[in-house]
């Protein structure tokens, strides 16, 4: 029997490793306080709520 392979248009797998190898990247070096910081500024350009605010 043979396995038919079809050609991804979008692989979230490697987009997901793509950006968490970014996110370590940019605060590998950072302090809690830091980090903290980096969340909160992500979270504001993204208009994203964080869960259990409204």
């Amino acid at each position: 029997m043979e396995t038919i392979k079809k050609e991804k248009k979008f692989d979230a797998v490697k987009m997901m490793r793509e950006i968490r190898d970014k996110i370590t990247a940019e605060t590998q070096n950072m302090t809690f306080e830091e980090l903290k910081a980096y969340i909160d500024k992500k979270l504001l350009e993204s208009k994203v709520k964080p869960l259990g605010q409204k």
